[in-house]
């Protein structure tokens, strides 16, 4: 008899190729997977919203764990939510405002965006020149426009407005940064009931020190009766840690971070070689 697995998929840099696309490589390896009886979910730094507008261009239908893992989805219940409390909301703030960073609020009620994000990110990327130059115009007119309103983009002035939303809870913000990224991290250490990390060479990220994607993989392996044992994790950068460490198997993706791969139990194919579908393929679908 098969034993049912639940694997973890990271987005960005994993089961997303460089044109932020899924391959039909991956998703066919993800159903093949899931019609065997395993689990397979979204496990990934961006909003719940943002990952099943992703999904929904594909196929596939797969529970979600998003703002790393601090909010879990599963069967269209909410199994999980770590948020960071208002005062730390606004201690965190305060220091981004002094410090000028552009920045964006994740929420249950989708994700505020300052008002000062279009001039803020100008400063910042004139600040990183060699960012800037890595960026096609496309990326630039992305990066620095300021977002329109839609029903999960809220631009805000002051964080007192969003905190002061009914039923509101933050669970992560988003700071793009490299110029005094270390010295803007000394200064948040200094806050207690954080954990900061990052997805890239260009950001950070804050969250509970409770809300990580270890958190996402053990709720979610504990809704659907699976022991932590029988879990697989697929991740490429240092948000994927907590769950590349709590999973039962950790696979890193070629293009991953070197300490990523170094730490893994395993390295795939890159995410431009359909690595999450070579993964599955090999340590889950394989196995008898």
């Amino acid at each position: 008899m098969i034993m049912k697995k639940l694997i973890a998929i990271d987005l960005d840099g994993t089961l997303l190729s460089s044109n932020i696309d899924i391959s039909p490589e991956n998703i066919k390896a993800i159903q093949a997977a899931q019609d065997a009886g395993h689990i397979v979910m979204i496990c990934s730094g961006r909003a719940p919203e943002d990952i099943k507008t992703v999904i929904s261009k594909t196929p596939l239908q797969c529970p979600v764990a998003g703002s790393n893992g601090t909010m879990v989805i599963a069967d269209g219940k909410l199994l999980s939510q770590i948020s960071i409390g208002k005062d730390l909301v606004e201690s965190v703030t305060a220091i981004l405002n002094k410090k000028q960073y552009p920045f964006k609020i994740y929420s249950n009620k989708g994700i505020f965006v300052a008002s000062t994000w279009s001039e803020r990110m100008l400063s910042f990327l004139e600040k990183n020149k060699d960012v800037l130059n890595h960026l096609t115009e496309k990326e630039y007119k992305l990066m620095t426009e300021q977002p329109k309103e839609t029903d999960s983009i809220k631009i805000f002035e002051d964080v007192k407005e969003v905190l002061s939303i009914e039923d509101i809870t933050v669970q992560k913000f988003f700071i793009p940064t490299i110029s005094g990224k270390d010295d803007l991290i000394a200064s948040l250490q200094g806050l207690e009931g954080i954990s900061i990390t990052t997805s890239g060479p260009y950001n950070i990220e804050i969250m509970d020190t409770n809300g990580h994607k270890g958190n996402g993989i053990r709720v979610m392996a504990e809704y659907f009766n699976i022991p932590i044992e029988d879990t697989v994790a697929i991740g490429d950068n240092f948000n994927d840690v907590p769950m590349l460490e709590a999973a039962g198997l950790s696979v890193a993706m070629g293009n991953g971070d070197p300490t990523i791969k170094k730490m893994a139990d395993v390295v795939t194919l890159t995410n431009n070689e359909h690595g999450v579908a070579h993964a599955i393929e090999k340590y889950v679908l394989a196995e008898k």
